[in-house]
């Protein structure tokens, strides 16, 4: 069974959450374009449903250093508007299972618009292209835009299946496992981080019913901890059924 049935499985089941009150042992349900909890202001965070309902810390339209996240964007280009070839497909794979910045640079040098024409497609505003893809900019409300807009509208995207089988350890060797991965019902991760200081770190993720990103002037475990301590409560009561944590087949 793949991630998209069991996205559909429990969407379905708990498809009238938001009329629904609140379990008394639960967290409550924030008011949209708010973030529960207290969070620093280190990260910016935000999180969507497919439903429209979407929360984020107050700085969560701050456009702060793109890192990796921006091989999402390079890669929804070159699948959707390259030229269809299997080069483009091996570099794009490696871009998000891998975070291969050797790869991003062949795309970002074959379509150097890339950036900025899936901002523009999307409705990203807060996203901005450079030179350097490296350099790019976006926030943590685009992030999460974006990938409920895969969800919703381009579900069988490879993006998707890669992000679900995103490799343990990166291209250059760092291990990817923190922030958004570590909320329940997460289903797939792609992660970003900064080769020279001062240190930040990127995750998004997606999962049934909703998607989530994060970006933290700081270490993987203090995304983590401010993650964490702000949503999971939030996704458990979003998905509303018991979650089981599975993959591709």
């Amino acid at each position: 069974m793949g991630y998209r049935t069991v996205a559909m499985a429990i969407l379905i089941a708990s498809a009238s959450f938001g009329a629904a009150p609140v379990p008394a042992s639960a967290q409550p349900i924030p008011e949209p374009g708010t973030a529960p909890g207290s969070v620093p202001p280190r990260s910016a965070i935000s999180l969507r449903t497919p439903m429209g309902m979407e929360w984020g810390t107050a700085n969560e339209h701050e456009s702060r250093s793109a890192l990796s996240m921006a091989k999402l964007y390079l890669a929804d280009y070159a699948l959707r508007h390259g030229d269809g070839s299997a080069e483009d497909r091996a570099y794009t794979e490696r871009m998000i299972r891998f975070s291969d910045d050797s790869a991003a640079d062949a795309i970002a040098t074959k379509y150097p618009q890339a950036i900025g024409a899936t901002a523009a497609e999307y409705g990203l505003q807060d996203t901005q292209q450079t030179a350097d893809w490296g350099t790019s900019t976006t926030s943590t409300a685009d992030i999460a835009d974006f990938l409920r807009a895969k969800q919703t509208a381009d579900p069988d995207s490879p993006i998707l299946d890669w992000m679900a089988t995103a490799s343990p350890v990166a291209a250059d060797g760092t291990v990817q496992d923190w922030g958004t991965s570590e909320l329940p019902g997460v289903q797939g991760s792609k992660w970003g981080w900064s080769d020279l200081p001062p240190q930040e770190v990127a995750s998004a993720s997606f999962g049934p019913g909703f998607s989530v990103a994060a970006q933290t002037r700081g270490t993987p475990a203090e995304q983590t901890t401010d993650v964490v301590g702000a949503l999971e409560g939030i996704v458990t009561d979003i998905l509303g059924v018991p979650v089981v944590q599975v993959g591709l087949p």
